[in-house]
């Protein structure tokens, strides 16, 4: 298929920017645990700001709350408000950290002076807040603790099944529109809001997309029978066919010959090659050669 030298780099480099910062946009970036180049992708940081987060991370311990990104060097009010609500603070990490600090020394024992014990004590000087683990930005926080003290709900229930059934009964009986004026609040905002207040701890909308449904007998080349159908994920379009993942180990691919227009929808005939990488379809084996270790399929349909 076609190589990175293939294609311009310029595009290579714009397109695979544009992927990284579409998935933080969407899945958000745990602070604690994330690379200088992963938050360069983040609005309203550049390599600068990356790097401070770094410095600040390394030398004064976890991030617990969002506010924290204040005292980052050369991130202002303008940056903050960019960012904050693509930052998640893992709240499970936040509390073995406070457990972990806490064993370490006999109750009533007063640590050192030192570079450690000043490292956590700045670490621990914030109190955590769950709504930092949410997609909900910091300037809807008072609304949404005014939203959740309507439906009966504490900071604590956040991400749990008991507020989402609060929020759920609530938002039935008394509907979205009326619930929004009520807290002073567009349908949006709060929409955002409820999605915030009701995923689990660690909610990573990517778990929920479609896995592609391998068949458990067909695991090698040796399984395959000409004729036999297939699903697979497209792992990269060329000019000359489309390879497909089937779970053999080995990649099939479909020639364009095979591509016709009335196996893709309408989106994806405006395309010039109909089908791109991550995309699932169901295909027809028509030839193996196993010797060469080559498949070639059939498309029947995008999935």
């Amino acid at each position: 298929g076609l190589l990175q030298h293939d294609v311009s780099q310029v595009l290579l480099k714009g397109t695979l920017d544009s992927v990284v910062e579409e998935c933080v946009s969407f899945v958000g970036v745990d602070i604690n645990i994330c690379s200088e180049t992963l938050l360069r992708h983040i609005a309203g940081l550049n390599s600068t700001r990356a790097k401070n987060v770094i410095e600040w991370r390394e030398k004064n311990g976890p991030f617990i709350t969002r506010e924290q990104l204040k005292g980052v060097k050369g991130l202002g009010p303008k940056s903050f408000q960019q960012c904050a609500g693509f930052i998640r603070i893992n709240q499970e990490y936040v509390r073995n950290l406070s457990r972990d600090q806490s064993e370490v020394l006999p109750p009533g024992t007063v640590p050192k002076a030192g570079k450690k014990s000043a490292k956590s004590t700045s670490t621990m000087a914030s109190k955590p807040n769950p709504l930092d683990q949410t997609c909900i930005h910091p300037e809807s926080y008072d609304i949404a603790m005014r939203f959740l003290a309507l439906v009966g709900g504490r900071s604590d229930d956040i991400g749990t099944e008991k507020i989402q059934k609060q929020i759920n009964g609530y938002i039935q009986k008394e509907g979205i529109e009326k619930v929004a004026e009520r807290v002073k609040t567009t349908v949006l905002t709060l929409q955002l809001i409820i999605d915030g207040l009701s995923q689990p701890e660690g909610y990573d909308m990517r778990t929920e997309f479609d896995k592609t449904d391998f068949k458990t007998n067909i695991v090698c080349l040796e399984d395959l029978k000409v004729g036999t159908i297939l699903t697979g994920k497209v792992e990269n379009a060329t000019l000359f066919g489309v390879f497909v993942d089937v779970g053999v180990g080995k990649a099939g691919l479909i020639p364009m010959r095979y591509i016709t227009e009335n196996k893709l929808s309408k989106e994806k005939r405006r395309r010039s090659l109909g089908l791109g990488p991550g995309e699932r379809v169901e295909v027809k084996v028509i030839s193996i050669d196993i010797r060469q270790s080559r498949i070639t399929l059939d498309l029947l349909r995008v999935l």
